[in-house]
């Protein structure tokens, strides 16, 4: 079937105004989207014929090693949420350091910004000094170190992910516990509402949002066990509008 309109020229408009600078690919006839399995079936109108926006990870092979796409596609990645995914240690900014007394957190997040449907991973790296531990989710009868983010409207947080655990022997009480040591990371991907409504309230200059949240835990170290405590949690979220300019009408896919 003929294409109707100029997917280059549309692909060259939408790259220069957003100033990017890499190579796309103009895929008028969605050959390569179909190629990849990514075609978006449920798109309609305009938007027909559109791959389902996700990622994928390829070595220098040329094979693909990882692949991320969400079920609903107004749900997004963004290209530092993968990073942090796939290489945590280089991704993630300290936005903050918080000085407990049994533990360190320094807080991080994959993107400052984001678009009504993103998915921004937040990030507390939990320190411990030496000879000191903290449960793992799962244990029984201790008090396991827990992320919570607090309800925030149109910010909705999916469950953390932790660790691994390693295995602790306690020889005087003859137990076998799973904890955390030293400098781990606990993550939570939070996910900006898609709604209409709330897309069209953001206006030209976005919103700004605080997500808050706590990490509960119980220390203890070879000879004590403290009071289990909370430390209160802040990260800091713009989200902008989406871009809903279209290309001139003369090149438009009509």
């Amino acid at each position: 079937m003929a294409i109707s309109y100029d997917s280059e020229s549309i692909l060259k408009y939408f790259a220069d105004r957003q100033k990017i600078d890499f190579p796309l690919v103009a895929d008028g006839g969605s050959k390569i989207i179909r190629d990849y399995h990514v075609l978006n079936v449920e798109a309609v109108g305009q938007f027909k014929g559109m791959a389902r926006p996700g990622y994928f990870f390829i070595d220098p092979k040329g094979i693909i090693r990882e692949k991320f796409f969400e079920a609903k596609y107004r749900e997004r990645l963004s290209g530092n949420n993968v990073i942090a995914k796939l290489f945590p240690e280089l991704s993630e900014e300290v936005i903050n350091t918080i000085q407990d007394p049994h533990l360190e957190v320094a807080l991080q997040q994959s993107d400052p910004t984001g678009v009504p449907g993103s998915l921004i991973t937040l990030t507390a790296e939990v320190r411990l000094p030496h000879d000191v531990h903290v449960y793992a989710p799962g244990t029984k009868g201790y008090k396991p170190i827990e992320l919570v983010i607090d309800s925030t409207p149109n910010v909705e947080p999916r469950p953390a992910v932790y660790p691994q655990s390693m295995v602790l022997f306690m020889p005087a009480i003859n137990e076998r516990v799973p904890v955390f040591e030293g400098t781990f990371r606990i993550r939570q991907d939070v996910k900006i509402s898609s709604a209409a409504a709330f897309s069209s309230s953001l206006g030209a200059d976005g919103k700004d949002f605080t997500i808050n949240g706590s990490l509960r835990y119980q220390a203890c170290d070879s000879k004590t066990c403290f009071v289990p405590t909370a430390v209160p949690l802040e990260w800091h979220l713009k989200v902008l509008a989406l871009d809903r300019q279209r290309a001139p009408e003369d090149i438009r896919h009509q």
